[in-house]
């Protein structure tokens, strides 16, 4: 039955604050697009089959609204029309937020391009709009931020682009960092968890050392949420950190 359908046959949440009903977390390095990844494209092919299942996941949940929630350079949504680029990763290919649209529009940045990318991956889906979120956001801009999408108005489903440490090993981008490891194994258990408390917990400056691009997000969505009510069941698909970089999947769903 779809969003309206259930609308129709008088669905007692509709009338009251309709909360988000799933999540998916999900990486955004570049080389997750076959295009950019070139010869090591097959590298990646276990997180590209996790990020598909997550999303398939969230779509499943017949969500009215599909929210890409992911890093940029400040705090807010993203009107449409809007694109992302990978131009600066050295393949001439545009990403729009919506498939079809005429104008270039606003910028996406990384995180939500390879989250409109995913996304594209997949045919059939709901309106989409986007949030970007400041690296350095904190907990007051953060807790608004959640509350926003926790009412949105319809069934919210988050696709939510956020990396791990990039502090793994002396190739990773913030060479080796001791305290990289049980971060992310923090991280991973929260996300295993559904365990929003750990998540929110997550220290700011310690995450702003060791890299870690998805924090901001990862606490919108644990704000989100606990804003949403109830209980909330996950499952981490994926973890790993192949470049030094821990790239995280997991699927969330109400309970």
């Amino acid at each position: 039955m779809t969003g309206s359908a259930r609308r129709r046959t008088g669905d007692s949440r509709y009338g009251e604050r309709v909360p988000l009903v799933a999540a998916a977390v999900c990486p955004h390095p570049p080389l997750l697009v076959p295009e950019v990844a070139g010869s090591a494209a097959p590298e990646l092919d276990d997180l590209r089959a996790a990020c598909d299942t997550a999303v398939r996941r969230l779509l499943a949940a017949d969500p009215d609204i599909l929210l890409l929630l992911g890093t940029g350079p400040v705090t807010g949504p993203i009107r449409t029309p809007a694109t992302g680029s990978l131009q600066p990763w050295g393949v001439d290919l545009d990403v729009p937020l919506v498939p079809g649209q005429p104008d270039r529009g606003a910028v996406l940045p990384l995180s939500l391009t390879i989250g409109a990318w995913l996304l594209a991956r997949h045919d059939a889906r709901p309106p989409v709009t986007a949030v970007q979120v400041a690296a350095d956001a904190g907990p007051a801009e953060l807790a608004a931020l959640a509350d926003e999408v926790d009412a949105a108005g319809d069934r919210v489903a988050a696709l939510v682009l956020g990396d791990g440490s990039a502090c793994r090993g002396e190739k990773a981008p913030g060479y080796d960092d001791a305290r990289a490891l049980p971060y992310d194994q923090g991280v991973a258990a929260a996300l295993a968890d559904a365990d929003l408390d750990a998540l929110l917990d997550l220290d700011p400056v310690v995450s702003t050392e060791l890299k870690a691009a998805g924090r901001a997000s990862w606490q919108v969505l644990a704000g989100a949420a606990r804003a949403a009510g109830g209980g909330w069941r996950g499952e981490l698909l994926h973890d790993s950190a192949p470049y030094g970089v821990a790239y995280f999947v997991a699927s969330w769903e109400r309970v």
